[in-house]
């Protein structure tokens, strides 16, 4: 099963631990993320949810992609996974 997060790097900065030491950490916004498909083993022998993230205009994707999110009733999304 693969496990992960969606997300935009924003920057990076620094936190400190109890010692004090500087620990530098990547700041990500993660979501909203919208389930744009839902595949299960009847249909597609396996079972997976895609999602899709980052909202973009209509005229960055391709007609296959906004046909594709057309059919979840999806705004156009720039990631799709």
């Amino acid at each position: 099963m693969a496990v992960g997060i969606l997300g935009k790097k924003l920057g990076m900065t620094q936190i400190f631990d109890d010692a004090g030491n500087a620990v530098p950490v990547t700041v990500i916004q993660a979501g909203p993320c919208v389930v744009t498909q839902i595949k299960t083993k009847e249909t597609d022998g396996y079972t997976a949810v895609q999602i899709g993230f980052d909202e973009v205009k209509e005229k960055a994707l391709t007609r296959p992609e906004l046909g594709h999110l057309a059919k979840s009733n999806s705004a156009p999304l720039r990631h799709l996974k």
